[in-house]
């Protein structure tokens, strides 16, 4: 592709910064030039070009100004911008409005414009890689010696990600106009599904309706005793996530989810084989119990191969590494998205994840608090929600009542702050049955109908939802398969 000449209009200060820099203001000036002759080329480059992006400051502040105008609805032409650059130094020294009306004169074809962009695009990158690559290359010569050679590298990587994902290191601040196209472009989103989730699916019907699905940025908390079964609803849900995940090839190459989608699962409790058992478990409809023991009859081990090979190729990927650090966990996570894509994080459990050496506060509380903000911050910076696990206190075992409040997160600390959920799982089966009476007596037969009442039953409680209602959620709960499901029946919520 061959480029238009560049212009004899530029400041001569330039020649030698662009010796150092990877530029191409031949580019740019086709570009804008393109631009201001026809303000539709917009449409084709307005989605991932932006004013930093041109190397030239007065380009920056063209570009700028065009997009302005034509966003408004308005012309962006020579005449109309050269009124708004009357009083910049750089836009008379490049010549005025004549530099402007030379662009639109040698302007290439319109069609040319999207190819033009990513020449400016791609130039703009890769002087981000030269900073970065300085900045590395700084840090692990002269930086902080208190900062070990893997937090360095930790930190390259992020400045990496960030690159990879925005094309700029820092977003830095950014218009309320932007914030609000993306705003509406979630809520369309949404109205095109015909009353769809905006978020993604747990693929709990009753769960879905009441949260909205689970949405990017968001951290979501799901706390309970032990024995309640966080573990079991959370493979449940990062199961469904992943079995139900398609996408669509985008113009740039990119894929876009379209549903269920790509799910990170930290299980720092149980090993990657015991995970898959459960979901294996779940699929097949063999007892999880009798799976691991072995007591399954030829019928039954069919039925587990076949649903192996149906669920092999869900996106889960499991990482069962012990006592990970929140930045380690942090890393893996950019990692997966940038190479594979990434929808949801899960972590079972967030009082197993540490801070890593050098890294530890005076006192425990002071340590989860801040691997919560680390959660939350990751969450808003993959943009994906992040289903974190919770231990409650003992405290709910000495009430007479023992459905779980705000007040029982274990080493609480910034929890109920840094979330955007707070849901708590309560089965009062569980306690039921630690209370049978003997047997053949009046209380035997009375607690035997009131067990069968709530025998496999469970609720969902939500104690904290910073963009809905709270309430409860019923669902019904399989314990021999640890899964759990929907209620068919009316009624499902109970009013806030």
């Amino acid at each position: 592709m061959s480029l238009v000449p560049a212009l004899d209009l530029r400041p001569p200060h330039n020649d030698v910064a662009i010796a150092h820099a990877p530029a191409n203001i031949e580019a740019e000036q086709a570009l804008l030039g393109v631009l201001l002759y026809d303000n539709a080329a917009f449409e084709r480059i307005g989605d991932f070009l932006q004013s930093r992006h041109f190397y030239e400051p007065f380009h920056q502040r063209l570009f700028a100004a065009a997009e302005s105008h034509i966003r408004k609805g308005q012309l962006a032409e020579p005449i109309l911008l050269a009124e708004q650059f009357s009083r910049d130094p750089a836009f008379e020294e490049l010549g005025g409005v004549r530099y402007l009306a030379d662009m639109v004169d040698r302007a290439p074809p319109a069609a040319n414009a999207p190819d033009y962009a990513r020449v400016v695009y791609d130039l703009a990158l890769r002087r981000d890689l030269i900073r970065i690559g300085g900045d590395i290359a700084s840090s692990a010569t002269v930086g902080d010696p208190e900062l070990s050679a893997r937090d360095q590298i930790e930190r390259a990587e992020l400045q990496l990600f960030a690159l990879a994902e925005t094309g700029g290191v820092s977003q830095g601040l950014i218009p309320f106009a932007d914030a609000l196209r993306g705003a509406v472009t979630l809520a369309a989103e949404a109205h095109s599904r015909d009353g769809g989730l905006a978020g993604l699916s747990t693929g709990l019907i009753d769960l879905d309706r009441k949260l909205g699905g689970l949405h990017p940025s968001d951290l979501l908390i799901l706390a309970a005793r032990p024995s309640m079964g966080k573990s079991a609803l959370a493979t449940n849900i990062a199961f469904n996530v992943a079995r139900r995940y398609a996408w669509e090839p985008q113009p740039d190459g990119s894929r876009k989810t379209v549903s269920g989608g790509v799910v990170a699962f930290f299980q720092l409790e149980m090993s990657a084989e015991q995970l898959a058992m459960r979901m294996l478990a779940e699929v097949s409809g063999v007892s999880g119990d009798r799976l691991r023991k072995g007591e399954i009859d030829a019928a039954e081990f069919g039925r587990v191969r076949d649903a192996a090979l149906d669920i092999q190729d869900a996106p889960l990927y499991i990482d069962a590494t012990g006592g990970i650090s929140m930045a380690k966990l942090a890393a893996r996570a950019r990692r997966l998205k940038r190479t594979v894509g990434l929808d949801l994080v899960v972590v079972d459990y967030l009082q197993l994840v540490t801070l890593g050496e050098g890294n530890r506060p005076e006192n425990r509380v002071q340590e989860v608090s801040q691997v919560t903000m680390g959660l939350k911050a990751l969450a808003k910076e993959l943009s994906v929600p992040v289903l974190a696990l919770a231990q409650l206190s003992r405290q709910v075992e000495n009430r007479e009542d023992k459905k779980p409040q705000l007040a029982d997160l274990r080493e609480s600390g910034s929890i109920e702050q840094d979330a955007d959920v707070v849901m708590f799982i309560y089965r009062e089966s569980y306690y039921l049955s630690r209370l049978e009476p003997r047997e053949n007596t009046p209380e035997h037969f009375t607690w035997q109908e009131e067990m069968e009442k709530v025998n496999g039953l469970a609720e969902v409680i939500i104690g904290k939802a910073r963009h809905g209602p709270i309430g409860t959620v019923k669902l019904s709960f399989n314990e021999d398969l640890t899964k759990f499901g929907d209620l068919a029946q009316e009624g499902r919520y109970e009013p806030r």
